[in-house]
């Protein structure tokens, strides 16, 4: 491992743009996340692998304000947001999608953009409030929706889109508020290998766009992990067990023997981790 990083970290506590400091998270007596520390330097791209049921998903939840932490700590920007609604989260700099469809079916495409568009343009929660036709909101979710390449089915409803235009509409939503840390939560899980390789593409895009934008994955396809990823990190049984470069992960014998599958290895025979 490097030095220069804390092994259950991913990143120096001054270079954080998210930062968890000992999270702790358990439903009834069963502990998920069990002492969290975990920290995401601004723009990077961040995997999150390990095992099923690992607790990938109830870490991201509680970032995202969806659960709250039975202790611990978790900051954006410097702002303690432990404590905060989902909602004002994502006031606060932080997008998020799901592994799950996560779409109005029946919108189209532009108007689910500008849904995820109106706070970022000012509007509160009052979408009952009539919006002006080419005002602000309009601009940001066709601006967003060129980003993502789905402009020429703006007017589609969302709910016909291909699949892989799915994940991307959710990406967009992601993007359309403003925000800069996204959490992506399996954007490629269900895909063939070309709709895989468009959301890598549409991901390397998003960040040379903007070398600010800081994306948190989630993510079972090694592939993609290695294709992506400036730091990975690996959850088992709701701990953190490694989190450095991707060369440094795939030869750590902790994750060979916990997400691998692999026995650690004596000094004599070295081992690489396996895709």
């Amino acid at each position: 491992m490097n030095a220069a990083i804390p092994p259950n970290s991913g990143a120096r506590t001054e270079d954080a743009v998210l930062r968890l400091t000992a999270v702790r998270k358990a439903f009834g007596a069963t502990e998920i996340i069990r002492g969290v520390d975990w920290s995401i330097r601004a723009g990077e791209c961040h995997v999150l692998i390990g095992p099923n049921g690992a607790g990938k998903s109830t870490l991201f939840h509680l970032i995202s304000g969806r659960y709250s932490a039975n202790s611990g700590t978790i900051h954006l920007h410097g702002k303690d947001i432990t404590k905060l609604s989902a909602s004002r989260i994502s006031r606060a700099g932080l997008g998020r999608s799901f592994q799950t469809n996560n779409l109005f079916d029946r919108l189209s495409v532009f108007e689910n953009a500008r849904m995820g568009a109106l706070r970022a343009v000012g509007y509160g929660p009052s979408f009952w409030r009539r919006l002006p036709r080419g005002g602000a909101a309009d601009r940001r979710a066709l601006s967003v929706l060129e980003e993502v390449g789905l402009l020429e089915h703006c007017h589609k409803p969302a709910g016909l889109l291909a699949y892989a235009d799915q994940r991307a509409l959710e990406i967009a939503l992601a993007l359309a508020g403003g925000q800069q840390v996204l959490l992506l939560d399996e954007p490629t899980a269900g895909m063939n290998r070309e709709e895989t390789h468009r959301i890598i593409g549409l991901l390397k895009r998003l960040r040379e766009a903007d070398p600010n934008r800081t994306i948190v994955i989630i993510e079972h396809d090694m592939d993609v992990v290695f294709e992506l990823a400036d730091r990975i990190s690996v959850l088992v049984y709701g701990e953190i067990i490694a989190s450095d470069r991707p060369a440094s992960v795939r030869a750590d014998p902790r994750v060979q023997a916990a997400y691998v599958g692999i026995a650690p290895p004596t000094a004599k025979e070295p081992i690489a981790c396996q895709r």
